[in-house]
């Protein structure tokens, strides 16, 4: 028989999850002494006792983050992915009774896991009577798939059964306890970026052998940040994405790049490379390249600008640290001519 994460796991994604917290949740400190602590209080966006969460319990700040009709999202520079699941409190005592019950009594649920649950959660081993007599003193914890990962089966890994955390208290010690790293993790997958267009002299069609210069003026690529809180329990992490290099891939092997790794790093001012101008008649750019061979019958080049974005975050009790970085590109098609000299 299915356990009860997943039968949850579709009511989380369909709709609104609303946690009735008296009193609700705060972390005075993440971690506090080495450990996870949940001191009573008030906190969050409370209004009575009722606080309302998306299916997650975590809500997005997008403000300061990329915007337009041409950003996107980061690729991770290395094997890395958001959290697929996470353990958080979900309900009162008596939620938690009410949505079992409703379960229990369902035709289709088995009289033999039935058996084995109220026994745990209602019998005494080890839980008794849903810990009603602790309502206000604590929490059932579960745990709640990601909602952008639901097309992967780790969404629903965080099958621990149910438990009870009480106030003041750490949860045990198991993977993926919803904490400001793994907000920061969430808020990554939320970052958008610019594209990477980037202005080229000579614009348009280039020419064989003609030094092509790149560059970005400093306001086209700043830092964006995404923020994602539990107001629930006060918690909260910023992930930010500053630009750091910008790499340039002709499309083909028949050309030059300057510099000759093609990265162009940002510069102090937060421009990328230098602009044209008509003194500098052929010489090497600073970034930039020159194609050796004309485009043929078979189409123009692909050429790729590639930023890469150094991502750092912070969060509640003084925690941060870094995350892979991550890069976004856009293609652009060139067409290169030769032109024919007549020596006399």
């Amino acid at each position: 028989m299915p356990t009860m994460i997943r039968i949850r796991a579709v009511a989380l994604i369909a709709g609104i999850l609303t946690l009735a917290l008296q009193p609700s949740l705060a972390y005075a400190d993440w971690p506090p002494g080495g450990q996870t602590q949940f001191p009573s209080g008030p906190s969050g966006n409370a209004s009575g006792n009722q606080i309302s969460a998306t299916a997650a319990g975590i809500q997005y700040d997008t403000s300061k983050n990329g915007s337009g009709p041409t950003v996107g999202g980061l690729t991770p520079t290395t094997n890395w992915t958001p959290p697929p699941c996470w353990y958080a409190p979900t309900y009162t005592p008596q939620q938690f009774q009410n949505e079992s019950e409703t379960i229990w009594n369902e035709p289709s649920v088995g009289y033999e896991w039935v058996n084995t649950q109220r026994d745990r959660y209602v019998n005494g081993h080890p839980y008794k009577n849903f810990n009603v007599d602790k309502t206000g003193k604590g929490y059932w914890w579960t745990g709640v798939p990601n909602p952008d990962r639901m097309a992967d089966p780790a969404a629903l890994s965080c099958t621990a059964p149910t438990f009870w955390v009480d106030n003041n208290q750490s949860p045990p010690p198991i993977q993926n306890v919803i904490s400001p790293q793994i907000l920061a993790g969430l808020a990554y997958a939320k970052v958008r970026v610019p594209n990477s267009a980037i202005d080229l002299s000579p614009t348009g069609k280039q020419t064989v052998n003609l030094n092509t210069w790149a560059w970005a003026d400093k306001a086209t690529f700043k830092p964006v940040s995404v923020t994602a809180s539990v107001p629930a329990l006060n918690i909260s992490a910023t992930t930010t994405a500053t630009p750091v290099a910008l790499h340039i891939d002709p499309g083909t092997q028949d050309a030059n790049v300057y510099p000759a790794s093609g990265d162009c790093p940002i510069n102090t001012d937060g421009s990328i490379g230098t602009p044209y101008n008509s003194s500098d008649g052929n010489n090497i750019p600073p970034c930039g390249l020159t194609y050796l061979h004309a485009t043929t019958n078979s189409g123009p080049y692909q050429f790729k600008a590639t930023l890469t974005w150094k991502i750092s975050w912070t969060g509640t009790g003084n925690t941060g640290g870094t995350l892979p970085e991550g890069t976004f590109g856009t293609t652009t098609p060139l067409t290169v001519q030769e032109i024919q000299t007549v020596v006399r």
